[in-house]
């Protein structure tokens, strides 16, 4: 059936479709790509569809409409596919779907194999972290209102937080969040942080032996014989408060996580 591009909304989500492409609207309308791009151009100030990336859209849910945009895990799926690109969602927002996040993050964090720019769209704000380890570090699907999401498994994530701390509010809210995630496969932890420089799994090793507590840390133990010694916060003014000898790590932060 023929539709008008003011009806595509409703009729993409009475099939159980809850993004399309420009060209997908073009085929629906039967329109041309100038009338279709001026229908979507009112649709979004209209706030029923939004686009995240050029040639990909949302559709907007009556009850988001104030909002004009949904959640980022009900997307990003879709978009990453649109641009043909690999990732998964990591950091607190990873954190946040494995339930060990006292707050909902900031922005929607996302791995990425490569450079992508960092998008505000309304009140989501997306955010990129470009690693060479995505699509060869160990992964989940998880279900979401729109089908499903690629999130990082939590030893990937544990290895995450230790590699970007800057991105996820430093030390003490790596430590609670590590706390909080649950036992950890340690073998897996350890093969994951094989691939990254050696103070990654330094740094990982001491603060899950001190805050975490649910890992058998003998593999990442063994990463790390022989290791030249680093401090837990380069650059920091902060005076070394302790040398762990296990770990090679002078800590020079105070790391207090979150009650």
């Amino acid at each position: 059936m023929v539709l008008r591009i003011a009806d595509l909304p409703d009729a993409l989500l009475a099939d159980g479709q809850p993004w399309f492409t420009t060209q997908e609207a073009a085929a629906r309308t039967q329109r041309g790509l100038g009338a279709v791009h001026l229908g979507l151009s009112r649709l979004r100030r209209a706030g029923r569809v939004f686009s995240p990336a050029e040639g990909f859209y949302v559709v907007v849910p009556p009850d988001f409409r104030s909002w004009g945009v949904v959640p980022g895990e009900w997307f990003i799926d879709g978009m990453m596919q649109h641009l043909h690109r690999d990732y998964y969602v990591g950091l607190l927002s990873a954190a946040e779907m494995h339930g060990a996040a006292h707050q909902a993050p900031q922005a929607f964090q996302v791995m990425v194999d490569r450079q992508l720019r960092d998008r505000d769209c309304g009140r989501v704000h997306l955010r990129f972290v470009t690693s060479r380890l995505v699509g060869h570090v160990p992964t989940v699907r998880r279900a979401v209102h729109t089908g499903y999401v690629t999130v990082a498994a939590p030893e990937t994530l544990a290895v995450d937080l230790s590699t970007f701390p800057e991105r996820a509010g430093y030390w003490s809210n790596v430590a609670t969040v590590l706390r909080e995630l649950g036992p950890l496969d340690g073998a897996a932890v350890a093969r994951i942080a094989a691939q990254q420089p050696v103070p990654v799994a330094q740094r990982l090793g001491w603060l899950a032996e001190t805050f975490h507590g649910q890992v058998d840390l003998a593999p990442l133990a063994e990463l790390v014989r022989g290791a030249r010694t680093v401090l837990l916060e380069p650059g920091s003014r902060v005076p070394i408060l302790t040398t762990d000898r296990t770990w090679h790590l002078r800590v020079n932060a105070v790391v207090e996580p979150d009650a």
